[in-house]
């Protein structure tokens, strides 16, 4: 007999370090996202009491995925009396040729389970949660919290996700290697929108999601590990040197702190040098893209002493390659707050003028917040004063609403 607080202390591990590992082999053997959730929930549960009297096994993991496995074999067997589409999953299980070898339950399908949550056939809205959900684990309710929706609303969206996924027969495998670049350019959308939120929250009270960031950046991890692309690698770096920033982004009041005023004694460094060596890798491959450009951007922030050290030439540079190989109206604004640094608020503005003009970001509060202060530069009060109530109109976080106030109060 083994002692009940050694197995639930070793259950307890295993769950926080395999459970997902556990969940995307059931579902690849099970061919059903919830039955696989009951199943592995039954088997963790089942485990407390055999491993106090057999012991623990050499393989806990191996163990879970088949005591999974067989539960949910044994359930569906019963269902099927009452229920004609569990009799079809129950026949279709029971004809499998064999149990699973050791090899097959051992198998990593995390990155089976990350393609198939990040599925272009499944609405951005319903892939963020789903990922978070059964790849991250997170609880219906955190995420509900984070991104400031009902749980009952995010539990809908998951549950819509996993029958979109069973109705329209989306495979549960890794994508071949002609369709590989496009789907994992989904992954890692998804990825930079959870990181996103958690970083710079939409809305709410406080700019930082800290959980939601770290989230992404553990996701991101895994991919790299499971699939080292030069995309992904560059992803990582990104926002690495980005969360490097966290503790000086904001005061002890919750008030945000711009960029060249943080106080860079507080940035991670060690976060900053894993940052920039993945920069350096990415770049080596030669098969980087916009994620990457982007990093090499925060990295000549990063590694700036202080904001008047900043090399603005470079990051103009950096910026050309992105609006010449992946330009979008974000890409240019940030160009033209760059070129102000280097060559005078009165360039920077022109740009964003232009920019404006076309009836490009004209609901984007940041394109009017770097208005105002190229006019507020310029001396051109009035002006500055304009843009900066346009872009309070549009800002619906507090720590922003906040520090745009504090900018007009200073005009007054």
């Amino acid at each position: 007999m083994t002692a009940l607080a050694q197995v639930r202390a070793e259950v307890e591990a295993v769950y926080r370090r395999d459970s997902r590992r556990i969940l995307a082999t059931l579902i690849r053997l099970l061919g059903d996202f919830d039955l696989a959730e009951e199943a592995m929930h039954d088997a963790f549960f089942i485990a407390v009491e055999r491993w106090q009297r057999d012991g623990i096994p050499d393989s806990p993991r191996a163990w879970l995925v088949s005591t999974g496995r067989f539960k949910a074999i044994d359930a569906l067997r019963r269902r099927a009396r009452f229920d004609r589409s569990q009799a079809d999953l129950s026949m279709l299980l029971d004809g499998q040729a064999h149990d699973p070898s050791e090899e097959e339950l051992l198998a990593d399908d995390r990155l089976r389970l990350i393609f198939t949550c990040c599925h272009p056939a499944l609405s951005a809205d319903a892939q963020v949660p789903l990922t978070l959900r059964e790849v991250c684990d997170l609880t219906t309710e955190q995420i509900a919290r984070a991104f400031l929706q009902s749980p009952a609303t995010i539990a809908q969206r998951i549950v819509r996700a996993k029958a979109k996924i069973r109705d329209a027969g989306i495979p549960y495998q890794v994508p071949e290697l002609n369709e590989l670049p496009e789907r994992l350019e989904s992954v890692l959308r998804v990825i930079y929108l959870v990181f996103n939120e958690g970083y710079s929250a939409s809305s709410g009270e406080s700019l930082l999601q800290q959980e939601l960031s770290d989230e992404a950046i553990r996701l991101a991890r895994l991919l790299v590990q499971l699939l080292p692309d030069a995309e992904a690698i560059g992803l990582l770096a990104l926002m690495l040197l980005q969360a490097s920033r966290q503790q000086a982004r904001t005061d002890a009041h919750g008030n945000l702190v711009v960029l060249e005023q943080q106080d860079r004694s507080l940035w991670d460094r060690q976060r900053i040098d894993e940052g920039c060596e993945l920069v350096r890798q990415a770049l080596q491959s030669r098969a980087f893209g916009a994620y990457t450009v982007q990093a090499a951007i925060a990295a000549v922030h990063a590694e700036a002493a202080t904001a008047q050290e900043t090399d603005w030439t470079e990051i103009v540079g950096l910026y050309d390659v992105l609006q010449r190989h992946w330009p979008s109206a974000v890409v240019e604004l940030n160009r033209a707050v760059a070129l102000a640094k280097r060559d005078g608020p009165e360039v920077g503005l022109r740009e964003v003028e232009g920019i404006l003009a076309r009836g490009e970001l004209l609901d984007y509060h940041l394109a009017h917040a770097a208005r105002a202060e190229l006019h507020y530069q310029l001396g051109q009060v009035e002006e500055a004063r304009a843009a900066w109530r346009q872009a309070l109109a549009l800002t619906r976080q507090a720590p922003e609403r906040r520090h745009i106030e504090q900018r007009l109060q200073a005009l007054e």
